[in-house]
């Protein structure tokens, strides 16, 4: 028996796609369940959910985690998936979920995210140096998560439900982005092992603006730097965060310094060295997407131009956003 679970807020305007394609599953209906978890939309979106066979929720608490919360604790099946409003499952999504839970000491499945559209930025949230969502060029068994990119996505991933109800459920004070990722790591840490299989796929609406993407990067900043706060340094990610921001400091310390000399000496040298220090990322990635345009024979020189751009402001965003939420200050959030 497999459940689907999906949190939604809002969602009228894609969660139809998402329904019709949970319809043409390839998997035996009699063994198979869709629970829909409405966050109080004050759109259409209750109204399309219920033209469809699935079992509609109501979840008043804020946060993508409390909804998951209840989809588990209302749904039956020993498999629990999860996916969002604004994705579409292939027809073979389930079934080859379930070919992986196969192997018993396997408690967590994640899958391969692909852009729905055909546009610049759908591309690019793909094609990126670090994709905006999870993709694996391989199938993986690991008994670990391994940041910075082995980890599941929440759009896509399911779960042994034995496994969730004995480590414990989503933590709700995580909120923003990495909201899955600390019970991930849970059910690892517990002795589980995990799969990463890129046949289990599903197509996302990326966002369709640089805003909303740089907007979306600030909000992952946000809940990357939500992480150590709640769970200190036993988390593998609280440790790589922490890393990445001490190196992100003293590289914005170093582009400070020269910054301030150029000024107070109107040297050359200092505003030489100031110049390669902030275009020192910027022509590592130009260096890196010409490097694969050419192993690749793509030749659309759009990607070494203005990818690098994108995942420089993308890369700025995601830290402030994660400064930011380091430093707010408050108290601890309550689980």
């Amino acid at each position: 028996m497999v459940s689907v679970i999906v949190p939604v807020k809002n969602g009228s305007a894609h969660i139809r796609d998402l329904l019709d394609s949970l319809e043409r599953l390839d998997y035996p209906k009699d063994r198979l369940e869709v629970l829909v978890v409405d966050g109080n939309s004050t759109d259409s979106t209750r109204e399309v959910v219920s033209e469809y066979p699935v079992k509609l929720l109501t979840e008043e608490r804020p946060g993508i985690n409390a909804a998951r919360n209840t989809g588990l604790k209302h749904s039956i099946g020993e498999i629990v998936a999860f996916t969002d409003a604004d994705c579409v499952v292939s027809e073979n999504w389930v079934k080859r979920i379930v070919e992986d839970f196969q192997d018993q000491t396997v408690a967590c499945v994640a899958g391969n995210v692909e852009g729905y559209y055909d546009d610049f930025l759908s591309r690019y949230s793909d094609e990126s140096i670090i994709p905006v969502l999870r993709r694996f060029g391989k199938r993986e068994v690991l008994d670990k998560i391994k940041p910075p990119l082995q980890y599941p996505a929440g759009c896509n991933m399911a779960m042994r439900r034995a496994v969730v109800e004995r480590v414990g459920l989503f933590d709700e004070s995580i909120a923003f982005g990495f909201d899955e990722d600390e019970l991930v790591e849970r059910i690892c840490k517990d002795g589980n092992r995990m799969v990463l299989d890129p046949a289990v796929l599903i197509r996302h609406k990326h966002r369709s603006s640089l805003a909303e993407l740089l907007k979306q990067n600030f909000r992952y900043g946000r809940g990357m730097g939500l992480l150590p706060r709640v769970r200190g340094l036993s988390s593998t990610f609280s440790k790589w965060i922490l890393l990445l921001v001490c190196v992100s400091v003293l590289w914005a310390g170093v582009v400070l310094f020269f910054a301030v000399m150029t000024v107070l000496t109107s040297s050359v040298a200092f505003l030489a060295t100031l110049l390669t220090s902030l275009l020192f990322p910027l022509l590592g990635l130009i260096t890196y997407y010409a490097y694969r345009a050419a192993r690749l024979r793509d030749k659309r020189l759009s990607k070494i131009i203005t990818y690098p751009f994108v995942d420089f402001g993308r890369s700025v965003v995601f830290l402030v956003g994660g400064v930011y939420q380091l430093l707010k200050p408050g108290k601890k959030p309550k689980p």
